[in-house]
C-alpha cells in the first residue's frame, strides 16, 4: 500500500469544520452543535490550556462520560501539542492515583461528582490542576434548572482553590487562537491509554497521531467508502468513548465525514431506542450485551427503527442467538468491528457481502496479520487455529514505563514487531478472520476486557489472602461473570465473600468487581509455581456442562 502522508489526528476534522461549518456536528441532550460552534469551543479551550499552564507533551487526564465537553478536550489537547490520557469517570480514587503517578499527569478534567476521588490524591500525586465540569454545563440554563428541579443531574461538593478552574471558564474567558504548535505525528504522543495489566497493575499504551490516523483513514477508505454520503448520514455513539473502539469510530464515521453524531451520556435502553427514532440514526455501535438488552426490551416495538441502515457491534464475542434475531426484527445484519488498545483498530466487516456472527471482520490494509502457535510462535497452515499477532508500521510498539509487560507481548517476527492479542482465531477462504476463543488471563464483562491478574493482585493485598485465581464464567446476557477462588491463611477468622467484594469495591472500578467468590485450600500450579488459570477455567467449563445436562 501506498503509505498514508503525514497528519495529525486533528487535521482532517479541521478540515471539515471549515467546510461543513454550519451542519450539526452534534447533538446532547437535546442541544444541537454546529460544526463551527465546536471548533470555536475546542479552539477557546486549547487557548485556556495554553493560559494554566499546559505544554506541549504534558498528560492531561479526561475523567469523564460521554459528554461534548470530551469532545472538546480531546481535540484542544492534542492541538496544542499535549497528550489526552481518557479514563473511565467511574474508577476509583486507588486507580485514578495510580495512573496520575504513572503517567505523570499535572493536570485532570472531572466532574463536579468525581471531584472528591481527585481531591483525595491530590495531596499524593504531583497533581497541579483540577478542571471540574457537569453533565449539562454546555446545555442552555433553563434545560439546566429543570433538570434540577425534577433530580435528573447528578452534582457533586467542589472547592475553590487556585489550582482549580471551571471548564466553562476557560471556554468563555479565552477569545483568541492558540498558539500553532509544531508536532511530530510518529514520535509525538496523541494519547496514552490504559488497558488490564498481567502483574496486576493498568498498563498505559501510549500512542502517536499516525497510529490513529491511519487506522481512521482505512476505515473511510475501505469500508465505508460508497456506502456512506458524506455529511448526511446520523450515527449514533453511546459506548463510552473512553475506549478506543468508540473514540475510532466515532471519528470515521462521524466527524471525519461531516456527519451528525448523537451522542449518548450513558447507555440505558429507552434513551438508545428514542435516539433512534428522534434522529432517524442510520449508523450505531454496539456491544453484544447492549443489542441484547435492546431486543429483550418490553417497549422496543413501540419505537421506529426503519432508519436504521448499518449497525455495528464490537467489545466482545457477538453471540449467534442475537446476530440472528436482530436479522429476522429489523432484516439488516450486524457488521462486526474488532481491535484493541495496543494496535488500534485491526479488522471491520466489510459491506458489500453478508456478515456471519462468528467471523469479526476483514484485516484494515495498515494492520498486518500472522496467525501463529502458541508456544512455538510458527505461523499455522490456512484454516487452523492460531493465537493472532499484529503490527502496523505506524504504531508505537511498547507500554508506558512498562518494559517487562513490553517484552512478554510485543515480539520479533520476521523482521517486524508484533503485539500478541491473545486471542485465538482461524483465517477463512475469504481471508476473513473467525473468532475461536481468548486466552484464559482475559475476562469479557459487557463491553470491558478485564485483566483477571488486576482483581487477584487487589484481593492478595487483603491482609488474610494468600492466593487468588479469578476467572471468566460464561453468561450470554453480559459475555462473562467474573469468579474469584481464593485461598486464606490458616489463621483467618470471620472473612467471608462480602468483606473481600468490599475490599476490591474500595479499590476497583465497578464492573471489575467479582461476581463470585469461592473459598479453596490451595490453587493449582505449575512446577515453576506459575498459576495454571486454565485448568480453573476449564473444570468450570465442566461443572457447567453438566449442569446443563441436568437441567435437560
Amino acid at each position: 500500500m501506498e503509505p498514508y502522508k503525514e497528519e495529525y489526528t486533528f487535521s482532517r476534522f479541521e478540515e471539515i469544520c471549515e467546510k461543513e461549518s454550519g451542519n450539526t456536528a452534534l447533538y446532547y441532550l437535546g442541544e444541537r452543535f454546529s460544526y463551527g460552534k465546536l471548533n470555536m469551543l475546542i479552539d477557546r479551550f486549547a487557548a485556556g490550556l495554553v493560559k494554566i499552564g499546559v505544554r506541549p507533551q504534558d498528560r492531561v487526564m479526561l475523567y469523564i462520560p460521554n459528554c461534548p465537553q470530551w469532545i472538546i478536550a480531546n481535540f484542544a489537547i492534542n492541538k496544542i501539542g499535549a497528550v489526552m490520557v481518557p479514563v473511565s469517570p467511574i474508577y476509583t480514587a486507588f486507580e485514578i492515583g495510580y495512573m496520575i503517578e504513572d503517567a505523570d499527569i499535572k493536570t485532570v478534567i472531572c466532574l463536579d461528582t468525581n471531584f472528591v476521588y481527585i481531591r483525595e490524591v491530590m495531596k499524593k500525586t504531583r497533581l497541579e490542576r483540577i478542571i471540574i465540569t457537569n453533565l449539562v454545563e454546555l446545555i442552555p440554563v433553563w434545560k439546566q434548572v429543570v433538570g434540577h428541579l425534577f433530580n435528573k443531574i447528578p452534582t457533586g461538593k467542589t472547592e475553590k482553590g487556585k489550582e482549580i478552574f471551571s471548564f466553562w471558564k476557560l471556554i468563555r474567558d479565552n477569545w483568541p487562537k492558540p498558539p500553532k504548535v509544531e508536532i511530530d505525528p510518529w514520535n509525538d504522543l496523541a494519547y496514552i491509554m490504559y488497558t488490564g495489566g498481567t502483574t496486576g497493575f493498568p498498563k498505559g499504551v501510549p500512542g502517536n497521531h499516525m497510529g490513529e490516523v491511519s487506522y481512521i483513514r482505512d476505515i473511510m477508505d475501505d469500508v465505508i467508502d460508497g456506502h456512506m454520503q458524506e455529511s448526511k448520514e446520523v450515527v449514533l455513539m453511546v459506548n463510552p468513548l473512553f475506549h478506543i473502539m468508540a473514540k475510532g469510530f466515532t471519528i470515521g464515521f462521524g466527524f471525519n465525514f461531516g456527519n451528525t453524531v448523537i451522542l449518548l451520556p450513558s447507555p440505558e435502553v429507552d434513551a438508545t431506542l428514542k435516539a433512534i427514532e428522534r434522529y432517524k440514526v442510520g449508523w450505531m455501535l454496539g456491544v453484544p450485551a447492549l443489542y441484547r438488552m435492546m431486543l429483550e426490551n418490553d417497549r422496543i416495538d413501540q419505537y421506529d427503527l426503519s432508519s436504521l441502515k448499518y449497525c455495528y457491534c464490537g467489545g466482545d464475542v457477538l453471540p449467534g442467538e442475537v446476530y440472528k434475531t436482530w436479522k429476522e426484527k429489523y432484516g439488516i445484519p450486524m457488521y462486526q468491528v474488532y481491535g484493541s488498545t495496543e494496535v488500534g483498530h485491526i479488522t471491520y466487516s466489510l459491506l458489500d457481502r453478508e456478515p456471519k456472527a462468528t467471523v469479526v471482520g476483514s484485516p484494515l490494509k495498515s494492520r498486518k496479520v500472522i496467525l501463529a502457535d502458541q508456544e512455538t510462535l510458527a505461523p499455522v497452515p490456512q484454516g487452523e487455529v492460531g493465537e493472532l499477532m499484529v503490527t502496523s508500521p505506524y504504531t508505537l510498539k511498547s507500554y508506558w514505563k512498562k518494559p517487562e509487560e513490553t517484552e512478554r507481548s510485543f515480539i520479533q517476527m520476521n523482521g517486524d514487531i508484533y503485539y500478541r492479542m491473545g486471542d485465538f482465531m482461524k483465517m477463512n477462504v475469504d481471508g476473513e478472520l473467525e473468532f475461536m476463543e481468548r486466552t484464559a488471563d482475559t475476562i469479557k464483562y459487557k463491553a470491558y476486557r478485564i485483566s483477571a491478574s488486576e482483581i487477584e493482585a487487589a484481593l492478595q493485598d487483603h491482609p488474610t489472602v494468600i492466593g487468588a485465581c479469578c476467572i471468566g464464567i460464561p453468561d450470554p446476557r453480559v459475555g462473562e461473570r467474573i469468579k474469584a477462588i481464593v485461598v486464606l491463611k490458616e489463621d483467618a477468622k470471620g472473612v467471608g465473600s462480602s468483606d473481600l467484594i468490599k475490599w476490591c469495591r474500595d479499590r476497583l472500578a465497578p464492573y471489575k468487581i467479582p461476581h463470585y467468590i469461592e473459598f479453596r485450600d490451595m490453587l493449582p500450579k505449575s512446577k515453576v509455581g506459575k498459576l495454571l488459570r486454565r485448568e480453573i477455567r476449564d473444570e468450570e467449563k465442566r461443572k457447567l456442562q453438566k449442569e446443563k445436562k441436568r437441567a435437560t
